[in-house]
């Protein structure tokens, strides 16, 4: 049932004037989906607070709770016609009082890790975009017939949230910057196996999918007593993001996972200076696929020591700086991280292998990120002590990966079953640190135990890295032009 009311909200969204792609279906989907979350979890906590005795104050004041103005039944429990707002009216009182209403929240709500502070910030990086009073009403009748009462309801309502992050993709904007494919996420958290009372970071947070799946992962590793619950909802997950959308949709994710007030800050994690960063600031964890391709402006690169303007190789300096001695991190990058030979990437290999434990290195096919052919690996490391050896496996699967047959957790089961001892395989080898070259750091993968075979590549692939060449390109441009 989800799933159809899904298709039918974005089939209403796009006769919409307001919305033009996958990403305003998404953006416009989730505002309304929050308000009806939040409503089932308000009549949650008011039969909680009966069963015990005690009375609930709302939070939403009651001309702006859902069963007011988005749906007043009639005593059949249907719609009234009579009470509910539509057209012009129901456009109107979205846009002038409702969206300023709940923007109040984030200046009178008591903390940042409050329900209410997220109401609040949510509303005021968002705007309504459907226009028409009629196709909002549409979107209200449909969204009010999903609930969020029970585990299994929201369970799956998350399962579909993140289906259309996943198709935001191929919608343009940039989206394809969100979304991490899950059965890599789910194998990196295996690999750095956080554990309750652990602080788990994602600078780069985008739709929240490292901390959506470290959630899911700390929820099934034991049973959990109250104190524990409280701290995974409240001490555990911390993010940064720099897009409005991205946040909103990340925030958004989180909370549908069963993270009621996610502790996401909308800001650009680099314009932070490095020199600032302080003990009470570093983390346990860090989880993270920060976008690739990407440039920052001169102002911003003055805050690292080792001047780039590639934003991936910013982040990677940021994540060194911000991780705890001791700390542990998998952090997706691109393969020419490796082996680039200008100034700033040899200094960042010397920073991370002089100053961490880089123990592992994935090395995944192109392809592995959907409509993209950048190679890319993971980089797996510890904080506190340098690389005495580094241990590589290269994911050869032997079939083209793509969004018909995209990457799953059994072809990753291989290398989580070798990591664990640093087995040697065929895909798998260790380089000890005194073979590599101590002028350039090159960390080249370069399989010993497999012969290299002389074949052509596939065509396919070959288009799918020139379409992905081209879209970096255009990337880059758009972010100089926002420069200019």
């Amino acid at each position: 049932m989800f799933e159809q009311t899904f298709k039918n909200i974005d089939d209403i969204l796009h006769k919409d004037a307001g919305c033009g792609s996958e990403l305003d279906y998404v953006e416009q989907t989730s505002w309304v989906l929050f308000l009806k979350y939040l409503d089932d979890l308000e009549k949650d906590k008011q039969m909680s607070a009966e069963l015990s005795g005690k009375t609930y104050s709302p939070i939403i004041a009651p001309e702006f709770q859902w069963s007011v103005w988005a749906m007043p039944k009639d005593p059949d429990g249907k719609l009234d016609h009579h009470k509910a707002k539509t057209g012009d009216d129901l456009a109107d009182f979205v846009n002038i009082e409702l969206f300023p209403y709940l923007k109040k929240f984030k200046s009178s709500a008591e903390s940042a890790d409050t329900i209410e502070y997220k109401i609040g910030e949510i509303f005021s990086e968002l705007k309504n975009r459907i226009q028409s009073g009629y196709n909002l009403r549409e979107v209200l009748n449909r969204i009010d017939e999903l609930r969020f009462r029970t585990h299994a309801e929201k369970h799956e309502m998350s399962h579909l949230y993140e289906s259309k992050i996943q198709n935001m993709g191929n919608a343009g904007r940039n989206g394809g910057e969100y979304y991490t494919p899950r059965p890599l996420i789910r194998t990196i958290v295996k690999v750095v196996a956080p554990e309750i009372g652990n602080t788990i970071y994602d600078g780069a947070v985008g739709s929240a999918g490292f901390l959506c799946e470290a959630f899911d992962y700390l929820q099934n590793s034991k049973n959990l007593t109250t104190k524990d619950t409280e701290t995974l909802q409240k001490k555990t997950f911390y993010g940064k993001e720099k897009k409005s959308l991205a946040y909103i949709i990340g925030t958004m994710n989180m909370i549908l996972h069963g993270i009621e007030a996610p502790n996401i800050i909308h800001t650009n994690t680099l314009a932070e200076n490095l020199a600032d960063i302080q003990e009470k600031d570093r983390y346990d964890i860090i989880l993270a696929n920060p976008p690739f391709g990407g440039k920052e402006r001169a102002e911003v690169q003055q805050n690292f020591p080792i001047k780039t303007g590639e934003t991936a190789s910013l982040f990677m300096q940021h994540f060194v700086k911000i991780l705890k001695a001791g700390g542990r991190a998998g952090v997706v990058i691109k393969n020419t991280f490796l082996s680039n030979t200008d100034n700033a990437s040899i200094s960042l290999r010397k920073l991370l292998l002089e100053n961490c434990n880089l123990h592992t290195v994935l090395d995944l096919p192109g392809g592995t990120f959907t409509g993209a052919g950048v190679k890319t690996v993971v980089l797996f490391f510890e904080k506190g002590a340098p690389t005495q050896k580094v241990w590589f496996y290269q994911l050869n699967l032997g079939r083209n990966l793509g969004k018909t047959n995209p990457l799953n957790e059994k072809d990753l089961a291989d290398f989580v079953t070798l990591q664990k001892t640093f087995g040697e395989s065929e895909n798998s080898w260790s380089v000890d640190i005194n073979d590599i070259d101590s002028q350039t750091f090159d960390l080249s993968v370069k399989n010993p135990n497999k012969k290299e075979e002389a074949l052509l590549r596939d065509p396919k692939v070959i288009v799918e890295e020139m379409k992905a060449l081209d879209a970096e390109t255009a990337d880059i441009l758009n972010e100089i032009l926002e420069m200019i």
